[in-house]
């Protein structure tokens, strides 16, 4: 074999390595029946509070590589119907939080247990200790996050700035108190109206809410769940 022809054979195995390599990495971003959110519900508006620092943790969650929103595909296609019956009043939805790497509970444990850092407190947790957070049911070792199917949102109007688009729910996401509950008399009856709202279009495409937080919803016939994924959110 002449040296142009050995040149030309390694070159091609090169490029097939590198192809091959490309199509095992594209395929490898997500697992099978895990979707892009955005990809299957349309102008759907995503503000995923784990990758900044405007959460009950005041920094960034481990886990979150980049700001994309996922779902089990089942899941990503019942939030499209909810999305859809609210078109046509010009609202929409909100994702603060949806796929949540374990990786990321376990950062929240660690938080959890440092009862030296209450930063945020004021903001996230005023009434309630941090050692109390466990035991309360607001902190866990494993979520239905990470199984996929469940997401926190809200409702906001489309024809809006995103800073001022949201219904006024009576508290913000990730508020640790009875405030939040659904149905709480601690909130005024618009806010409570407003959480109905959400809550009624959630469970009639098949969502089952969480009763101390208006914002969570898990898919009642999730496709995992008894799995915790752990791939990183990017």
């Amino acid at each position: 074999m002449g040296k142009s022809s050995s040149i030309f054979l390694v070159c091609c195995l090169i490029y097939t390595h590198l192809v091959a390599f490309s199509t095992e990495t594209a395929a490898g971003d997500l697992p099978d029946n895990f979707v892009y959110v955005e990809d299957v519900v349309p102008n759907v508006r995503v503000d995923l509070r784990y990758f900044t620092d405007h959460n009950f943790l005041g920094r960034r969650v481990d886990g979150y590589l980049a700001p994309r929103c996922i779902l089990t595909r089942a899941a990503a296609e019942a939030l499209k119907k909810v999305h859809e019956e609210l078109k046509p009043f010009g609202l929409g939805l909100k994702i603060f939080d949806a796929y949540r790497p374990q990786r990321a509970v376990d950062d929240f444990v660690r938080w959890g247990k440092d009862l030296n850092d209450t930063k945020m407190q004021a903001e996230y947790y005023p009434n309630v200790q941090k050692k109390d957070l466990f035991s309360e049911g607001y902190i866990a070792g494993k979520s239905s996050h990470s199984r996929g199917s469940t997401v926190d949102l809200t409702i906001v109007c489309l024809d809006k700035q995103p800073g001022e688009s949201d219904l006024d729910m009576g508290t913000r996401f990730d508020f640790f108190g009875r405030e939040a509950w659904p149905e709480s008399p601690l909130v005024s009856s618009i806010h409570r109206a407003h959480r109905m709202l959400l809550q009624v279009l959630m469970q009639k495409h098949g969502f089952e809410p969480y009763p101390k937080e208006w914002w969570h919803f898990t898919l009642k016939n999730e496709p995992f769940p008894n799995t915790y994924f752990n791939f990183p959110a990017q």
